[in-house]
């Protein structure tokens, strides 16, 4: 992995804003070790000082991140009792003592420490009946990158970048889907009314790119959402495309979206002013109906809009194939604050209790008519803003935690999943909020790939096999949020998502009280020096995903067979504990 070399401003929008990154220079290997400037070492007791990850050499041989974690079936794992386990029966002792305790990044030096309330946080052993699931977080990609040459199983580096997102879904559609996008299985000319520039243009897309983009999806284990063009009515063309998408993908195709964020195709010229949600509905059952002839087990995913009076009608609409209910959120996209002072894409306001808040109020609106209706509510578009250009918030660490919480908190309501919009547009000029990003001059990508910070806080969340999440409470903190998740195996991952500000905030003094003894508990750390640091995101001191659960070092201080654990939690970062039992 690496962090992006370096940021613009372009008014477009979403996923079609432009910005030139700064940070680092391109790391190399891209698996790396931590330095000995890196912040995050596993000490040696009694050898205070020793890192284990020394150089280069030593993480590559220790850690391969090209390897996905592993998949858990979705079913439920075994509930945490009270009652001793055989494992932590005499025949069974416990283990020794641990042997590398995790040392965490501290505070930036002589920063003005704030004490934070100490925080609790009691786990209980009932599950909430919400899962963390596999492929919780994705990409979403614009429909004309389906003709990109880069999505392919034979590239390396976007390879890379996928598979440290566990097992994501890659979603086209996007902006470019009603406006710039063509599908054709003949080779038909591209019709001359739609219009794109250089930096968005036209795309044909036909079955040899689909081939292409499956090699892409084999090679990382991934799944798909296809967005088909609405703008433009014509079903049997969405027909068309359904038919041989199904072919080629087969199960890794999850779903297909008519249009994108139909509910604005008036504001934009798009259609007709008078025509609305009735008038989508009925184009839709054309849709279904066309598709259902040829692609019978896919479903329709919809209505993929930012607006509420949407989510009902496409919940009642009588369909032939399943339906999963669809929103797009960008929470802070209130550009000039003028209406909404705490929706202003600013980081006073993605540093704040209220983002977290109204974005839970806001998604159980989009899931109250989902769940009255039995569908499945899936988030396939969102991000921090939808405003245009770069702003204050976008590429920063703050972002990554944001992510992190984001993704947790939808899981732990029932949304199990979520694409983050992204780009395959140079990092130079290209959109600040993307995950990911190419190397290269401005439109000249040079066939690297990199990952901004708003990466790592995905692949912190993906890295965790999938599991219920138990019944928590917390108190004290500050900025915090925590979650618990217990794992088929019976372990349980709580995480701390602490959003003090590394720059002024002392460490918490945080406890975590456990519904039964744990005989191990380790950690992995995302971490971060300020708020607006960009490119300077790590997790476990590597620009990498998480080093693998099973190669973690233990809690600060952890005693096996304890039921409570005490440590100090550097702030400004997000933090997983898995414990065994």
């Amino acid at each position: 992995m690496a962090h992006p070399p370096q940021e613009s401003n372009d008014p477009s929008p979403r996923a079609e804003q432009e910005a030139v990154p700064r940070g680092r220079r391109r790391l190399s290997p891209r698996v790396l070790a931590g330095s000995s400037a890196a912040l995050v070492l596993l000490v040696a007791a009694g050898f205070a000082g020793v890192s284990v990850l020394a150089n280069d050499d030593q993480a590559n041989q220790t850690t391969d991140i090209s390897t996905p974690p592993p998949v858990v079936e979705a079913t439920p794992p075994p509930a945490i009792t009270s009652e001793p386990s055989p494992s932590s029966t005499p025949t069974d002792p416990l283990p020794p003592p641990p042997a590398v305790f995790y040392q965490q990044a501290g505070p930036p030096p002589g920063s003005p420490l704030e004490a934070v309330e100490p925080m609790s946080i009691e786990v209980s052993s009932k599950q909430t009946g919400t899962v963390l699931p596999t492929g919780l977080v994705g990409i979403s990609l614009e429909a004309t990158d389906l003709a990109n040459p880069q999505l392919s199983g034979d590239n390396a580096e976007i390879v890379a970048s996928l598979t440290g997102l566990g097992k994501p879904m890659l979603r086209f559609g996007g902006n470019a889907v009603d406006r710039r996008f063509f599908w054709t299985s003949t080779g038909e000319p591209t019709p001359s009314n739609l219009s794109g520039d250089k930096a968005h243009p036209v795309r044909a897309v036909g079955p040899a790119d689909l081939e292409r983009v499956n090699t892409l999806l084999e090679s990382t284990d991934a799944t798909v959402s296809l967005t088909v063009d609405l703008a433009h009515f014509d079903p049997a063309r969405a027909a068309d495309m359904a038919k041989h998408a199904t072919t080629i993908f087969g199960d890794r195709l999850v779903g297909i979206t008519a249009g994108n964020e139909p509910n604005g195709y008036p504001s934009t010229g798009l259609r007709a002013d008078d025509w609305g949600v009735d008038e989508y509905i009925g184009e839709l059952k054309q849709y279904a109906d066309a598709m259902y002839a040829v692609a019978p087990d896919v479903p329709i995913v919809g209505p993929g809009t930012y607006s509420e009076s949407w989510w009902e009608p496409f919940a009642q609409a009588d369909l032939p194939q399943e339906k999963i209910l669809s929103f797009h959120h960008y929470p802070l996209s209130q550009c000039d604050g003028a209406e909404d002072p705490l929706g202003e894409p600013i980081m006073e306001n993605l540093m704040a209790a209220p983002i977290h808040d109204r974005a839970q109020d806001y998604r159980l609106q989009a899931m109250a008519p989902a769940n009255a209706a039995g569908l499945n509510t899936w988030i396939p578009e969102t991000g921090i803003s939808a405003c245009p250009g770069s702003n204050e918030t976008t590429e920063t660490h703050a972002s990554a935690l944001w992510t992190v919480d984001y993704a947790l908190s939808a899981a732990k309501l029932g949304i199990p999943r979520l694409s983050f919009h992204s780009s395959l547009i140079t990092c130079q000029g290209g959109p600040p909020m993307s995950s990911i990003c190419t190397g290269g001059a401005y439109l000249q990508p040079d066939g690297t790939f990199y990952e901004r910070a708003n990466w790592y806080g995905q692949s912190l969340v993906a890295e965790m096999a999938e599991g219920w999440f138990l019944e928590s409470s917390q108190s004290g903190g500050g900025l915090a949020y925590s979650y618990a998740v217990q794992h088929d195996d019976g372990s349980v991952s709580v995480i701390l998502v602490n959003e003090n500000n590394p720059e002024t905030a002392a460490q918490s003094d945080v406890t975590i009280s456990l519904p039964d003894g744990a005989r191990t508990g380790v950690m992995s750390q995302m971490h971060g020096p300020s708020y607006g640091a960009q490119n300077e995101t790590l997790i476990d001191g590597r620009a990498a995903p998480p080093i693998p659960a099973a190669e973690r070092a233990s809690i600060p201080g952890f005693v096996p067979g304890t039921t409570e654990v005490s440590l100090p939690v550097t702030a400004g970062t997000a933090t997983v504990f898995t414990f065994t039992f």
